[in-house]
This record gives C-alpha cells, structure tokens and sequence, in this order.
C-alpha cells in the first residue's frame, strides 16, 4: 500500500472513530430522554411542563407532579438529591412525605436513573446549570 493510500487509509479509520464518538454520545442522550419518556413523562409532561397547579394540593393532599424544566425546583437539588429521589421515592430524602412517586430503583438501574437526570439537566438554561451543578459539587454522589 502506498504512503498516500496509507494516509487515505488512517483518514477513513480516524472519520469512522469519531463518527462512532459522537454516536455513543447521541444514543447516550436518545437513552436518557427515552428513559424520561417511558418513566417520568406520564406525570412531570412530555415536555417537562409538570401537571397542573402543581403548588397547589390535590383533594388527596398531595401535591401533583412538578415540572423538571427550567420553572421548576428540580435544579435546586444536588445530582445526589435527585438520584436519591428517583431511585428510592421522594420520602426518602423527606420522611412522612406523602406522594404519588413511587421509588423506580426496583425498574431502572443506576445508569439509567443518571441518564434521564443528565437528559433533564440537559433541557436547562445555563444559569439553572450552574446553579445545580454547584450544589452537586458540595453535595457529591458517595461511591
């Protein structure tokens, strides 16, 4: 083989890695948002709008489910916060708490727990971004 096929060679194999890269990192993110679709949609929207008066109580005295975009409190939570919520139900982080969320730790693994907050935090706007992302950083995921 040639020096110059040789160099075309290498091109193709470098164009054919880094189309690979960034498809990883596409199918990372359809995961996480089809992980909020099959799982969270149903009652925070399928655009993350939330239900209803969602400060307001429902005749059972719970509270409907809040958005998760940029109008909500989500952000206002660690990664640690959030994953907690998710996994084990939002009385775990707040005892007596009474809600329709169920913990999904017993349906979603903790990969695709991360990757539907990842998806979640992804629809923000910066400042919501940093806001959350320094809470995370003082509030870290334990190992």
């Amino acid at each position: 083989m040639s020096c110059h096929r040789s160099a075309q060679h290498l091109a193709v194999l470098i164009a054919v890695a880094l189309a690979g890269a960034a498809g990883a990192a596409l199918a990372e993110d359809v995961s996480g948002r089809q992980v909020y679709v099959d799982y969270c949609a149903s009652c925070h929207g399928a655009n993350l709008e939330g239900q209803p008066n969602w400060k307001q109580r429902l005749p059972t005295g719970r509270l409907p489910a809040p958005p998760h975009d940029a109008t909500g409190h989500t952000w206002h939570h660690s990664d640690r916060q959030l994953f907690r919520i998710v996994k084990e139900g939002p009385a775990a982080m707040m005892p007596g708490y009474e809600t329709d969320m169920p913990g999904f730790g017993a349906v979603l693994d903790d990969g695709e727990i991360a990757a539907a907050l990842d998806y979640i935090k992804s629809t923000w706007p910066e400042r919501q971004r940093d806001v959350q992302a320094a809470k995370s950083a003082s509030d870290p995921l334990q190992p």
